[in-house]
């Protein structure tokens, strides 16, 4: 039997899911009973948000117009720039993938960063062209721009319409034509990449494979080849979507294995997994590994969740390669790690996982990026947490993070996204037209497009901006950091890195936000944002005052000014004494608001 395997990518929001589950439904792979919308979006984060987090495969069979029954391992891959990699490591079991463009949105941002990892990786694409029952379709329109804009040819597109089913059939007579069939050696020593894994109580670690030679059975003694540790195969098997156990899985079969591997970090993603009698001399090239570019401390509300923290991250770590962590302590909130992410979808997604998967309340402090950092010694730091930047008199430079950003929208926008691209310190590379469309290449630094930058952008263009961005490197800035003082005493989880221009207004948000919220004390209580010695801007909590005139009415003013003094000293003792604590809450309302 023939086998193809392909890879569904496109832009966020063109329709991969939907034309997945009508191609589930033309090969008849679920049955009446199972069927939902969205079949391959497992996690319940996925189904509630509509966006694809996970790429899932899927074994389907498809008998041809020309009479002859096709195995296809399909894999439907996430759309949003921070689960690039996820996409990257679909790409890596496939030998072509189903481009999927918009008919009324026409190419975006992220339809050309997928189709050039395609390309990367050496694969066949099929654009298929998704959405053609709306008004506003154009097809001549959409394949014109794959033609200009990626340089695909459009001549074998497929017109489709996933919602109402139309034309599906023709997508898969596409794949059985112009996608090619993998080639393997089954008689070959083992060769199979790991390129997913997920943690099972019962099971141990559960990795999803791709076979390029040889065979995997029950029973086999395979060798993981960056560990070099032995295990026994207990089960194999493929997706229907559910984990199927089968006989055995042979060369171009996409499919999973047990062997009761206990430790999460035995089985690496992206390494090759072959015999441990007969090993192979060529282990699959695997993918780059992912660099975290944002990073936040995650700290469990309750101490007393700390192990189970732990614990909960090193399961997420083996289903999301991408994410790193590393225990840090912090004054204020106790315990806990800094997290590294791929960007704020990644970090977010990260978080409600740990909090719903897991059953843990969190506080995640505000994301930063990681600073390089040049000492008058001449030592060089990487700083990912800014209360661990050095006094500003020992520092030589401060560089920063820099990407190329791409912001695709219709014409009319093009002022509005560049008042904001200027305000967020972008230096202008080229403006390409594409018909109605303006592709703006801007160099931006990457602390600044980390909040708010990718909402407004949607907010000014009522939705048809799309952003892309790749890292080009460092270099050195104006930077300071913003302390924040309460009583005089500074709160390190509330330290931020901001270029100096913009201190004043980042230090001013965060002590009115603070003063808000800081619950009133017998004294008054002094909220300061500070640049080493230099205060910026200052809120005051005001105290409550008890009314010591009440006994005293009429007579001597005098006295009551006695008394009015006698109160003040003892606030100014209770301020030397007192200590404020700063509740939870306070430290929520704060970081949140940040972003």
């Amino acid at each position: 039997m023939e086998i193809r395997n392909f890879s569904i990518i496109a832009h966020v929001d063109h329709g991969k899911s939907t034309l997945a589950d009508r191609i589930l439904e033309l090969t008849q792979s679920v049955s009446e009973r199972e069927k939902r919308d969205q079949m391959l979006d497992s996690l319940e984060l996925e189904r509630e948000r509509g966006i694809t987090i996970k790429a899932t495969p899927m074994r389907l069979y498809y008998t041809a117009d020309d009479g002859r029954t096709y195995l296809f391992n399909l894999i439907d891959t996430p759309g949003h720039v921070d689960f690039n990699y996820e996409v990257s490591r679909a790409l890596r079991a496939c030998e072509g993938v189903l481009l999927v463009i918009d008919a009324a949105q026409g190419v975006e941002a992220q339809t050309i960063q997928n189709a050039y990892l395609a390309v990367d990786n050496g694969l066949e694409i099929l654009p298929v062209i998704n959405k053609i029952d709306l008004p506003a379709a154009d097809v001549p329109r959409a394949i014109e721009e794959l033609e200009e804009v990626i340089g695909v040819p459009g001549d074998h597109a497929v017109p489709v319409s996933a919602k109402t089913g139309e034309n599906i059939r023709a997508v898969l007579e596409g794949v059985v034509a112009h996608l090619p069939a993998p080639q393997g050696d089954p008689d070959a020593p083992l060769r199979a990449l790991i390129f997913d894994a997920v943690y099972d109580a019962y099971q141990g670690v559960i990795a999803f494979i791709r076979v390029f030679d040889g065979r995997i059975r029950a029973k086999d003694h395979v060798k993981v080849v960056s560990t070099g540790k032995t295990f026994e195969v207990e089960k194999v098997g493929y997706f229907r979507p559910e984990p199927t156990v089968s006989d055995e899985l042979g060369p171009g079969e996409v499919g999973w294995f047990t062997a009761s591997i206990k430790e999460i970090a035995d089985t690496q993603i992206g390494d090759t997994v072959t015999g441990a009698q007969r090993p192979t001399d060529d282990p699959v090239p695997g993918f780059k590994p992912a660099m975290p570019v944002v990073f936040s401390g995650l700290y469990p509300t309750d101490t007393e969740d700390y192990p189970k923290l732990r614990e909960a991250l090193e399961k997420l770590r083996l289903n999301d390669a991408a994410f790193s962590f590393e225990p840090e302590t912090s004054e204020a909130l106790g315990f806990g790690f800094r997290c590294g992410f791929l960007g704020l979808l990644h970090a977010d997604i990260v978080q409600a996982r740990l909090e719903r998967e897991f059953d843990l309340a969190l506080i995640a402090t505000a994301p930063a990026v990681v600073y390089r950092v040049v000492t008058t010694s001449g030592e060089e730091l990487e700083v990912q947490n800014p209360s661990e930047l050095p006094p500003p008199d020992r520092i030589e430079t401060i560089s920063e993070p820099w990407v190329a950003l791409s912001v695709f929208l219709p014409e009319e926008y093009m002022g509005a996204a560049m008042g904001l691209l200027q305000e967020k310190r972008g230096e202008m590379q080229d403006i390409v037209y594409h018909g109605h469309r303006v592709e703006l290449k801007y160099d931006v630094p990457f602390g600044e497009i980390l909040y708010d930058f990718h909402d407004r952008l949607k907010s000014l263009s009522r939705g048809y901006a799309s952003m892309d961005y790749q890292f080009t490197g460092y270099r050195p800035g104006d930077l300071v950091k913003i302390d924040v003082l309460v009583n005089e005493e500074k709160v390190d989880a509330l330290a931020i890195i901001a270029h100096r221009e913009k201190a004043y207004d980042v230090g001013r948000r965060m002590v009115d936000r603070m003063a808000e919220v800081i619950p009133r004390q017998m004294f008054a209580i002094p909220v300061q944002a500070a640049i080493g010695g230099k205060i910026l801007a200052r809120a005051t909590v005001k105290a409550f005052r008890k009314d010591v005139l009440a006994k005293c009415y009429g007579g001597d003013i005098t006295r009551k000014k006695k008394l009015l003094e006698k109160q003040k000293k003892g606030k100014a003792r209770m301020k030397q004494i007192g200590t404020v604590e700063v509740p939870q809450e306070a430290f929520l309302a704060v970081l949140s608001s940040e972003e």
